[in-house]
């Protein structure tokens, strides 16, 4: 009798943990948000401005060795002075500070944008072109999936560090040079109104041979009414966006709010199509993990199709190689297959040789008689 007792009451225990862990997670969001709450924003606490006449205000510069140059042996990087063209790549947010904004020179802050984004997204576009990625004082991610005042004004102030750093690109690069801008997650809400106010009805924009959007709030609303969006493998002056989900997806607080889903733009990393066909894995080149010991191109790992929810679906996915155990963290706390944390190395080989293919399109475009 009293081990039925005992036992009833350890099954009582674990239904209350269980329970416990489901509704921490139901709700991990706003604990998260919570914990790293900054308080109001206060301009004089902010970090000190970059000076993007320094190498040390870029996290990727074709005269500076660093992990944007990581390639393999059948997927090579083109020397120093060979490239044809630029990127000019905005990274993803890579800190958990509990301040509006990040200052660059941050130790770990460092260490994570090199590791969690030159290495495993900007490197993708080192086969086209020289890259260039600047450091800015990221905004707090809950700016971006709690607005307020105070969160707008962080955005603000990091989207002025992207100008500036755009700017001193465009200086640093020489004339008539083509580009691909490109970017992830709170990069792409900053690059999508880099290319709405500073590119898109400029000059510089005859020399824009795509900008990449990805992961991110890419509407008609987010970059204007008459910016072409890709719908070919060659085609140039335009945009490239998808967001990777799965069927379990169901969206959570870690998710940027922004205008109906049903109104992203999708465009098919397999096909290169926006028509909502379904390409199945086979046509996936490779996947590619950059963060894993011993990284190897991973061929049909995923396919993809764009749904009319916005999201790119991905009905059949291999699986994961072992990745450090931050990379996991972060996939798992964005909730089952949402794939937002790798949606650069799902289709990485694809896209690599798709940057290629646009430049190549519009230097043929523009050759010379």
């Amino acid at each position: 009798m009293r081990r039925r007792k005992v036992l009833g009451i350890v099954a009582l225990v674990v239904v209350a943990v269980v329970a416990a862990i489901g509704i921490s997670l139901l709700t991990l969001d706003r604990w998260l948000y919570a914990a790293l709450d900054p308080g109001p924003f206060d301009p004089n606490a902010a970090p000190a401005a970059p000076n993007y006449a320094e190498p040390s205000a870029w996290a990727a510069l074709p005269t500076v060795d660093d992990d944007a140059d990581v390639s393999l042996p059948e997927l090579p990087a083109l020397g120093p002075g060979v490239a044809k063209a630029d990127v000019f790549f905005v990274h993803p947010t890579t800190s958990l500070a509990k301040r509006w904004n990040t200052p660059i020179d941050d130790p770990e802050v460092i260490k994570a944008t090199a590791r969690g984004a030159t290495l495993i997204e900007a490197s993708a576009f080192n086969a086209c072109c020289a890259v260039y990625a600047p450091r800015y004082r990221q905004a707090s991610g809950k700016a971006f999936v709690v607005p307020s005042p105070d969160g707008e004004r962080a955005i603000d102030l990091a989207y002025g560090d992207v100008a500036a750093a755009f700017a001193s690109f465009l200086d640093r690069r020489g004339e008539g040079r083509p580009f691909v801008l490109a970017s992830h997650s709170q990069g792409t809400v900053l690059a999508a109104r880099l290319l709405r106010e500073k590119i898109w009805g400029k000059p510089i924009a005859k020399h824009l041979v795509a900008a990449y959007l990805i992961g991110g709030p890419i509407s008609r609303q987010t970059i204007g009414e008459d910016i072409p969006i890709c719908a070919s493998e060659e085609q140039w002056g335009c945009v490239v966006a998808w967001n990777a989900r799965g069927p379990r997806y169901e969206r959570n607080g870690f998710e940027f709010k922004d205008t109906p889903a049903t109104s992203r733009i999708c465009v098919n990393p397999l096909t290169w199509k926006t028509d909502g066909a379904a390409a199945p894995a086979s046509q996936n080149q490779g996947a590619l993990f950059f963060d894993t010991e011993a990284p190897a191109v991973l061929p049909a790992f995923a396919d993809a199709a764009c749904q009319k929810d916005g999201n790119l679906w991905i009905s059949q996915m291999n699986r994961m190689p072992a990745r450090d155990a931050a990379s996991g963290l972060l996939l798992w706390t964005m909730g089952p297959d949402n794939y937002h944390p790798i949606e650069y190395q799902l289709y990485y080989v694809n896209l690599r040789k798709n940057a290629v293919r646009r430049v190549e399109a519009f230097q043929a475009a523009h050759a010379s008689p």
